[in-house]
């Protein structure tokens, strides 16, 4: 349908610089330029070395995306852009990148959020999110339940972690076991050849006290890091297979669980997952399961739209043109504790706060 909107993402809140290009619910083209391999010598992201690559891919990026799509900027019908949550720095390069190509070309331009990019991404694979939507974003950053009925502007929180991400969990144990960085990847590598039962992990927040959508993986990241340091001081070889899969079964368990569980209770016959973590292979396979247990359908996106990128953010930046949603204004600033519930920042209007300046005022 030629009406659809057609409106180009950027998102630069981590290590990725993606841009993605989206007409309706139809992804024309997802660019991305990754600084993964400058901050892997580091083992984790540093913001500078990311805020710096962002800066030096951004218009290349843009320009591969343009063509790939085969649309020209002035084609586009927006510019949405991820204003948070994020790294400050890095969020920055990319809201005034956004500015200025929306600036130039006349274009209206929509700071999302980047946790409601994760949930409607899944359009571009799926169709339409039913509403509502019970959301699972699993990520480096976030571990987060989220029930949205619109999102555009409603994505409420169930629940959240109160320590470490599931992504950081990964990270973690990978260093441990010496196995480099990114860990997601590594350990759902290794896992596949390991026995989840070998070992067995605590499971975080699963008592009949604890909430019931929180997430914790600070206790299991140390339990496990004990377990390799002993084996270790024994003398003994770490079965880095075993280790891998036992620990990934104590992450993956909790999070299927909860948010099962989170559907029956709000009556959601439908869950969608999102985020880095759900490239995971064996939280893809446990949730399937668990949900058809439970008649529960499950929507993952593939596993390239799981992980940051531009077609998330353009996927929500058209369902805001799409639904008629406020532009933001020129003012519109990078919010590194971005809420989830602000899925997106309309800001001010200029003639809203011009402010007559006094001569008073000047030399006081």
């Amino acid at each position: 349908m030629a009406d659809e909107p057609l409106v180009l993402g950027i998102e630069t809140s981590c290590d990725e610089t993606g841009v993605g290009i989206v007409r309706g619910t139809t992804l024309l083209a997802d660019a991305v330029a990754s600084s993964v391999d400058e901050h892997a010598r580091f083992g984790g992201v540093v913001p500078e070395v990311a805020s710096r690559a962002h800066l030096e891919a951004m218009v290349p990026t843009i320009q591969r995306a343009l063509k790939d799509a085969g649309v020209t900027a002035k084609d586009l019908d927006g510019i949405s852009v991820t204003a948070g949550p994020g790294l400050a720095g890095a969020l920055l390069v990319g809201v005034s990148a956004a500015k200025a190509y929306a600036y130039a070309l006349g274009k209206p331009l929509y700071g999302v959020n980047h946790l409601a990019s994760h949930i409607c991404v899944d359009q571009l694979e799926h169709g339409p999110l039913p509403e509502p939507t019970m959301a699972l974003l699993v990520s480096g950053g976030h571990s987060s339940l989220l029930l949205s009925s619109d999102i555009t502007a409603d994505v409420r929180p169930l629940g959240a972690t109160i320590d470490d991400a599931a992504g950081e969990a990964f990270d973690k144990i990978a260093r441990v076991l010496n196995l480099g960085f990114p860990g997601g990847p590594v350990i759902d590598r290794y896992a596949k050849e390991g026995d989840p039962d070998a070992i067995t992990f605590p499971r975080g927040l699963t008592g009949p006290r604890d909430p019931a959508y929180d997430f914790s993986f600070s206790g299991l990241k140390t339990s496990v890091a004990r377990w390799i340091e002993a084996k270790r001081a024994a003398g003994e070889d770490v079965p880095v297979r075993d280790v891998s899969a036992s620990f990934q079964e104590a992450v993956v368990d909790v999070l299927t669980r909860k948010a099962v569980r989170a559907c029956k209770d709000e009556g959601v016959d439908h869950l969608m997952i999102g985020g880095g973590v759900a490239a995971n292979s064996r939280l893809r396979a446990l949730a399937q399961e668990r949900c058809e247990r439970a008649g529960i359908r499950l929507r993952v996106p593939r596993p390239k739209l799981c992980t940051d990128n531009g077609a998330m953010v353009a996927a929500l930046g058209a369902e805001m043109v799409a639904r008629n949603r406020r532009p933001s204004s020129w003012d519109l600033s990078a919010d590194s504790s971005l809420p989830v519930t602000e899925t997106h920042v309309p800001g001010h209007h200029h003639h809203d706060h011009v402010h007559e300046v006094s001569k008073d005022n000047l030399y006081s």
